[in-house]
């Protein structure tokens, strides 16, 4: 098992990182949170989960220890796949998740696409006993409080992509009502997905 790459920054994508190891460059999947910290040329440190199919290998890159723990445990209920996985994550912080299954909060599932209000039923009772409780005292909803919003993480993630200051300012604004109709409909804003519709005006305009 790979527990962690460590090295300087290569390139950051929308949903990727490459990490230089040795003079290799390892693709990391990532959630848009943890690439919103990561600066092209800069050290980084990811903890890791290598998944092995017949026909790939991905590795998921981690903030932390704790994250990639969560990530495995969650990948333990029928149903739920790295991907999946990794989607509760870019919605939830691991503490936001630990809580939501432990009060059985069952509306901060079915925010991560891809979860209905079946599946989001089904995980609570798989996921009750194998999350724990909470490390702290945060609530669920899209990543901590303590965390930035959707906006600040697709800022940074923009600019970490190498787009000005400027440049960043205007692809957010462009896509802010996109946002403000997910959250007047109910729903949590996707990071992921916004930073695409980002790169789409970014793109038109050069």
């Amino acid at each position: 098992m790979i527990a962690f790459v460590s090295g300087p920054v290569a390139a950051v994508a929308p949903d990727t990182a490459v990490i230089e190891v040795g003079g290799v460059g390892i693709a990391v999947q990532c959630t848009p949170a943890t690439l919103s910290g990561l600066r092209v040329g800069q050290p980084a440190r990811l903890a890791t989960s290598l998944v092995v199919r017949e026909d790939s290998l991905t590795l998921y890159g981690f903030a932390d220890d704790d994250e990639r723990q969560v990530f495995e445990l969650l990948q333990t209920a029928s149903g739920v796949g790295p991907r999946l996985a990794q989607a509760m994550l870019a919605v939830h912080s691991p503490d936001a998740l630990r809580l939501a299954v432990s009060t059985g909060d069952e509306k901060a599932l079915t925010a991560v696409p891809g979860i209905g209000k079946k599946g989001a039923q089904r995980l609570l009772l798989e996921l009750k006993d194998r999350l724990g409780e909470p490390l702290g005292s945060t609530v669920p909803g899209a990543r901590s409080a303590a965390a930035p919003g959707w906006s600040d993480q697709l800022h940074t993630a923009l600019v970490g992509l190498g787009y000005a200051t400027r440049e960043a300012d205007e692809a957010v604004a462009a896509v802010t009502p996109r946002a403000e109709e997910t959250v007047a409909a109910g729903g949590t804003p996707q990071v992921a997905q916004l930073l695409r519709a980002a790169l789409q005006t970014l793109n038109r305009t050069r």
